[in-house]
């Protein structure tokens, strides 16, 4: 599994560095990057496939709430980059004023408290439609993911000053 959540992780990151160093008007860039983000999509569902093991009953029932999630999920990671995006242009000006640390800091608490409650919701929602150890295990693979994300994320963004 960490191979293939390492190759996945690995296009992530180039999809979301790409996403904050391209120019807003570049079509064919914009198409690339889409293109990118489909297949990251699907190689994460067939990531959690593979170590779900699920009924054809169950998987009935967990695909419509998964991709629910992914959809929810994806307005916090906008937010992310939009914050990430906001915290390169304030460091590259030179040391990031107060007001401005508080405010990206502010934002970012939120998302982490924004992605934990959006967590807890579908937990709830799938424990109605799975036993407890695949719902576990499920969000046990996110936050895996998550973690990798944040880690790379942590590596590559500055400390401010």
């Amino acid at each position: 599994m960490m191979k293939v959540v390492s190759l996945f992780f690995t296009g992530l990151m180039l999809c979301t560095v790409s996403a904050i160093a391209q120019p807003a008007s570049d079509t064919s860039a914009d198409t690339n990057m889409e293109i990118l983000k489909q297949k990251l999509k699907a190689d994460k569902k067939l990531l959690v496939a593979g170590n779900m093991d699920l009924s054809d009953a169950e998987a009935k029932k967990f695909w419509p709430l998964y991709d629910s999630y992914q959809m929810d999920l994806n307005q916090v990671n906008l937010k992310l980059g939009e914050t990430i995006k906001a915290y390169a242009e304030a460091f590259n000006k030179g040391s990031v004023p107060d007001n401005t640390a508080k405010k990206l800091l502010n934002d970012v608490l939120s998302m982490e408290e924004q992605e934990t409650k959006l967590k807890r919701t579908y937990a709830q929602k799938l424990e109605k439609v799975l036993p407890y150890n695949k719902v576990a295990r499920y969000i046990q693979i996110e936050n895996k993911i998550r973690a990798l994300i944040k880690m790379e994320l942590a590596q590559q963004i500055p400390l401010v000053y």
